[in-house]
């Protein structure tokens, strides 16, 4: 294939949307269909690209994006308090798993400065892959996800005192004359002028160019702030990673984090796809065929070997529980994509043949591949086990309390901050086990368990319960709790929340009174826009009242004919007449779309 620009870009789009739906409809996630439409595509596939390598390097500016995402969400305090896991553990990880890798390739007859490259090389893990799937599966802010960052931002700066021991350990010259403590200086030397120069410049620099008002401007300003860090350390020696996520971080106080966020966001999810295709099209198929054995048994030996060491690290000094340790071994057990950089640096300082060079980037590549499947394996043994004792439910104290909250996000906390703040006792169940962890560390009394489980609801007294109160997020498991209660507690009061009109009928189908969870704040809001527009604060929240009546009323009659679309169509039409005519003043309201099944 003519390889033009434009018909490349045809193609990893076309790839990209054809892959990646299909794999997350299987629930394989986006990175393996990614990963198999490179494979495919690339040159030991199809062939539709010959050369994969100026891919690569042209894809890992997504790598650079997000990680400047990441660093935007962690500001310079909540950095220093990362120091231990970073040092701590990132530092155990590296430097046990280094070692033992090492050792097992200088026990198979490698030279012992071979042995250490290669030891320290596999050590590294996938920065985009693992910090993808966390994202893919909203795991960023648990404590394994975390941890995973933490030990991930330590190898990104292990790399630099790896590289420069390269040249040293070579049987060759390297290609530049500097010594490897000159690298390392310089290294430090551009971080302090990042830093430096970053927390004096990038905020006057953003404020000059947000005043001129010119969105394209801001975004082409965002990305040459991010790509010239990036660029600052790669002159250095250093990954381009690590300038990109240094820069985030010296802008996650300032006051344009969040549209800084907006504008990367959407190159960083295009680029970062791309860069998984080209790690795809990396895996040399024709080494794995001529091996299959040799590479099969390389691969399971790292991924064993990393992930038990990853498993006890998060135990201790990781300060996990065994899910929590599980799921960390499953996100970093595999290679990094620099350990390709690594061991081509190797090649070339005489470390390694060409041989050993193309077996490891198979072994590091197939690992990325395998990745994603071990991950969700292990999601789904730990979801079994959940319900059977991988955690076993809280023991509820049985204190009498008079109202019992399933579900303890955002909505459930308001409400158990008002019934506190009154000294009402209540008590609240949550079947996140990371959202009991992280709020019980505020003193919330909230317990793991699955609110649907009978067993459960006696334990927590829910026979003296007077009001249940279900703030669950997902609409069917809060039906299914709603169910249960209903069938245990025929005569109790259940408040529950509805995520939109077609799941607060099925609620009212089962006897709960249900409360809209965007409804009334976004009712509030308009009676606000009102006042903003100019009219007096009484008639706006007199006129935001009879709205709220009028579609109560229409929630009510739409609940008796919810399943005939063509009378749901007519009602909802007669609504907007009558809006009209109360609100004759004010006709752009007759617009708004207040009665579709999935309206608020």
């Amino acid at each position: 294939m003519h390889e033009s620009g434009l018909e490349l870009a045809l193609v990893f789009l076309l790839a990209a949307v054809v892959a990646v739906p299909v794999f997350k409809r299987f629930g394989l996630g986006a990175v393996l269909g990614y990963l198999a439409a490179g494979v495919v595509l690339g040159p030991f596939g199809l062939r539709v690209i010959a050369n994969a390598e100026p891919v690569l390097a042209a894809s890992e500016i997504g790598v650079v994006l997000l990680l400047f995402v990441i660093g935007l969400e962690l500001s310079p305090a909540r950095l220093r308090v990362m120091r231990r896991p970073v040092f701590g553990v990132g530092g155990l990880q590296v430097g046990i798993t280094g070692l033992v890798l090492g050792g097992l390739a200088l026990a198979l007859g490698l030279d012992w400065r071979a042995a250490l490259v290669i030891g320290f090389g596999l050590a590294l893990s996938s920065t985009a892959v693992g910090l993808q799937l966390l994202s893919e599966r909203k795991a960023l802010a648990t404590d394994h996800g975390r941890l995973a960052f933490a030990i991930l931002l330590f190898q990104d700066l292990a790399a630099i005192p790896l590289l420069a021991a390269i040249p040293l350990l070579g049987h060759v010259a390297a290609d530049t004359p500097e010594p490897g403590w000159w690298l390392v200086i310089k290294a430090v030397l551009a971080i302090a002028a990042l830093v430096l120069g970053g927390r004096v410049l990038l905020r006057h620099v953003f404020g000059i160019v947000a005043r001129t008002r010119m969105p394209e401007v801001f975004a082409a300003t965002a990305l040459l702030v991010v790509l010239g860090s990036a660029w600052l350390m790669q002159l250095a020696g250093l990954s381009m990673g690590l300038g990109a996520f240094l820069a985030g971080v010296l802008l996650a106080d300032s006051e344009f984090r969040h549209e800084l966020q907006a504008q990367i966001e959407p190159f960083e999810g295009l680029l970062l796809g791309l860069f998984f295709m080209a790690v795809g099209m990396s895996i040399d198929l024709g080494r794995v065929a001529a091996e299959p054995v040799l590479v099969e048994v390389a691969v399971l030996a790292l991924l064993a070997i990393k992930f038990a060491i990853l498993f006890a690290l998060g135990l201790r000094p990781g300060k996990l529980d065994v899910r929590g340790a599980l799921l960390l071994g499953s996100v970093l057990a595999l290679g990094g994509e620099f350990a390709f950089v690594v061991f081509g640096e190797a090649l070339k300082a005489g470390l390694l043949s060409d041989l050993m060079r193309d077996r490891l980037v198979a072994i590091v590549g197939v690992s990325m591949a395998l990745t994603p499947l071990l991950l969700i394996a292990m999601s789904r043994l730990l979801r079994v086990d959940g319900a059977g004792g991988a955690r076993p439910y809280d023991e509820i104290p049985d204190e009498h309390p008079q109202v019992l909250i399933a579900g303890f996000g955002r909505f459930g906390q308001i409400v158990a901050r008002l019934l506190g703040a009154q000294g009402i006792r209540f008590v609240a169940i949550e079947n996140s086990p990371e959202q009991v962890d992280f709020m019980r560390r505020f003193g919330n009394p909230v317990y793991y368990g699955d609110p649907a489980q009978p067993a459960l609801l006696r334990a927590a007294g829910a026979e003296h319960v007077r009001v249940f109160v279900i703030a669950i997020d997902d609409a069917q498991s809060s039906l299914k709790a709603v169910r249960t209660l209903r069938r245990l507690y025929p005569d109790a009061q259940v408040f529950a929340r509805a995520r939109n009109r077609r799941h607060a009928w099925q609620l009212m189908d089962l006897g709960a009174q249900v409360v809209r969870e965007a409804f009334h704040s976004s009712l509030k809001l308009g009676e606000r826009v009102l006042v903003a527009l100019g009219q007096p604060e009484a008639l706006a929240a007199s006129r935001a009242e009879r709205f709220r009546e009028h579609d109560e009323k229409l929630l009510r009659t739409q609940y008796q004919v919810q399943d005939d679309e063509a009378a749901l169509i007519q009602t909802s039409r007669e609504a907007r007449e009558e809006l009209e005519q109360l609100f004759a003043a004010d006709r752009a309201e007759g617009g708004l779309d207040e009665g579709g099944p999935n309206a608020p």
